[in-house]
C-alpha cells in the first residue's frame, strides 16, 4: 500500500489544483511502488510533474499577486533542487534516496497543500481566477 492515497482531505475545491494534486499522487504512487528497473523513470515522471505544477502554481501567484516573494515560490524551488539532486544520485547508484525522498514527499505534500495550497486556492476563488 502506498504511503500517500488521495482523499478529499487533500481537495481544495479548485478543479484544476485538484486534479494536478491528483495526478501528483498517483506519479508518487508509481515511485513507491516502482522495482529497481523501473525507479528512475518514475521519479523522472514525478519530477517533471512536479516542475510543471510548482510552475503553474507560480504563475497563478504572479498574475494574481499573491504575496510577491512569498514562501510558496521558495519551498517549490527548494523541493525542486532537492528532487534533482535525488535524480543525481540515483543515476550514480543511489536509488534507495529516490525511495527516502519518496517517503518524506508523502509526508510533506499533505502539509505543503494544507499550509500553501490551500491559502492559494482561497484567494484564488477570492479573485475570480
Amino acid at each position: 500500500m502506498a504511503a500517500l492515497q488521495w482523499s478529499e482531505e487533500l481537495a481544495l475545491d479548485l478543479p484544476q489544483m485538484d486534479h494536478t494534486h491528483q495526478e501528483f499522487v498517483a506519479l508518487l504512487q508509481a515511485v513507491e511502488s516502482a522495482d529497481d528497473v523501473a525507479l528512475i523513470g518514475a521519479w523522472e515522471d514525478l519530477v517533471a510533474h512536479t516542475d510543471a505544477h510548482f510552475a503553474q502554481e507560480d504563475r497563478w501567484m504572479q498574475a494574481t499577486r499573491f504575496a510577491a516573494g512569498n514562501c510558496h515560490s521558495t519551498q517549490h524551488q527548494v523541493v525542486l533542487k532537492i528532487m534533482r539532486e535525488g535524480t543525481d544520485r540515483a543515476r550514480q547508484g543511489e536509488l534507495h534516496v529516490l525511495r527516502e525522498m519518496a517517503a518524506e514527499l508523502a509526508v510533506w505534500f499533505p502539509q505543503h497543500t494544507d499550509a500553501m495550497d490551500a491559502s492559494l486556492a482561497q484567494h484564488l476563488r477570492r479573485v475570480g481566477f
